[in-house]
């Protein structure tokens, strides 16, 4: 297994260029099983849960040509077997329930095991059930695997118990197809809501709202081909906005929306850096010292979930006492145990961590138990004393592309040890 490799205590500094948006990207390619003709998918990110998901749809049957320079997918929707898709690579993917939409509504019928992906707490799918059955599919749950079919869905009104970005996407795959309106109430509003929006409008679907609270989808009876090109990933540019601010840096972050970054850019204004943004970057300036500040991570446009666990991070070096809530995931706080054995002081009190700053980390041996985690601990070790070795690389590899490659360009002493990048990825 891999492993990486950090000497700590380098400013960051120079210019990184942002990949595509993970949580689109693993969207936008089951969604283009719903078209009648090639879709080509562009600003891809080199990830493994892309590849993964490349390999799914190959064995479904359909044509997908990935040009791994580029970041180019051209997808080829004619599938033979809609209602086996793989468990070995199922299991490893929490985004496979997409699936579920897009299948159900171009063939009536899906079959898909529950899904895989980063043990962070209770993920359950029961809003994209509830969604499915509003648009008059029948479900059933048999030993792991969802079963779902529907000789025709039919528009609803769906309203969401709790603000689920997986259900709403869900939802909205399968709405595209349906026949009639369907109308999704308390939706989640993040970016690659839009971004999938504007994909399947991009195919004919007629979607409004998408961004708000209420999404409108009015059935169409076909979708085409077509090229689309993924947002940039809001996620990946606040890690790297975050180990800028705990190293002290001077990084220009590029290939940005910088208003889907407000709540990242507010709180280290709070904790005392620079920022700057215009056009597609952010040049983010670190101080000797950071401030301490509160988080509470929400729904966009909150303060993201998936950026707490770095935060946390470099919260664990500022001066004072820092609180940081988790309101999402309630099991979003296994990596404080690991940034314990590298010298931070941090007490967990139900889905709250208290922060109180050290002077400096130190380097150790320490273990990734999920993606975010990864980006933690990666950023813990840029800014501890001595050596760090971090393993289970591979969680940290599914949602960051070439993070070693980019770090090391902007000043890191990186490297990553028993491994090829791409080879791993696309395994």
């Amino acid at each position: 297994m891999d492993k990486l490799v950090i000497t700590g205590q380098n400013r960051l500094h120079g210019k990184v260029r942002i990949s595509g948006a993970k949580n689109a990207a693993v969207a936008v390619i089951p969604a283009a099983l719903l078209a009648n003709s090639k879709v080509k998918i562009e600003n891809l990110p080199l990830i493994s849960d892309v590849y993964r998901y490349g390999a799914i749809l190959r064995s479904l049957g359909a044509k997908v040509e990935f040009n791994h320079h580029k970041g180019i997918m051209e997808i080829d929707p004619k599938i033979k077997d809609p209602l086996n898709p793989p468990y070995e690579l199922i299991k490893k993917l929490r985004a496979s329930y997409y699936l579920l939409g897009v299948l159900l509504a171009k063939y009536g019928e899906a079959q898909v095991s529950l899904p895989g992906g980063c043990d962070i707490g209770s993920r359950p799918i029961d809003q994209h059930i509830k969604g499915f059955e509003a648009l008059g599919a029948k479900i059933e749950l048999e030993h792991g695997m969802i079963k779902a079919k529907a000789s025709k869905l039919k528009g609803a009104q769906i309203y969401l118990d709790v603000v689920s970005v997986g259900a709403t996407m869900n939802i909205m795959l399968a709405a595209t197809l349906a026949e009639g309106q369907t109308i999704i109430e308390n939706a989640a509003k993040e970016p690659h809501i839009v971004d999938v929006a504007n994909f399947l409008n991009a195919m004919g679907a007629r979607v409004k709202g998408a961004g708000t609270d209420v999404i409108k989808i009015q059935g169409v009876d076909r979708l085409k081909g077509c090229t689309h090109m993924v947002i940039p990933d809001q996620i990946e540019a606040g890690t790297y906005m975050i180990a800028a601010a705990a190293t002290g840096g001077d990084v220009v972050i590029e290939n940005v929306i910088p208003k889907h970054l407000d709540p990242v850019s507010a709180k280290l204004r709070e904790a005392g850096m620079k920022i700057e943004e215009d056009g597609d970057y952010i040049r983010v300036r670190g101080v000797q010292k950071p401030k301490n500040v509160n988080i509470k991570t929400l729904p966009y446009p909150g303060f993201p979930t998936d950026l707490q666990q770095p935060i946390t991070a470099f919260l664990s070096i500022a001066n004072g006492t820092s609180i940081v809530t988790e309101t999402v995931w309630e099991s979003r706080f296994k990596h404080v145990d690991e940034l314990k054995r590298m010298g931070a002081n941090i007490k967990v009190e139900g889905r709250s961590a208290i922060i109180e700053g050290v002077e400096c980390l130190s380097g150790a041996p320490v273990r990734a138990t999920d993606l975010r985690a990864g980006a933690a601990l990666l950023i813990a070790a840029l800014t501890a004393e001595g050596q760090t070795e971090i393993f289970d690389v591979y969680h940290i590899d599914r949602g960051y592309q070439q993070i070693d490659a980019k770090l090391r360009n902007i000043g890191a002493d990186i490297y990553r040890v028993n491994g090829d990048y791409l080879k791993s990825v696309a395994k």
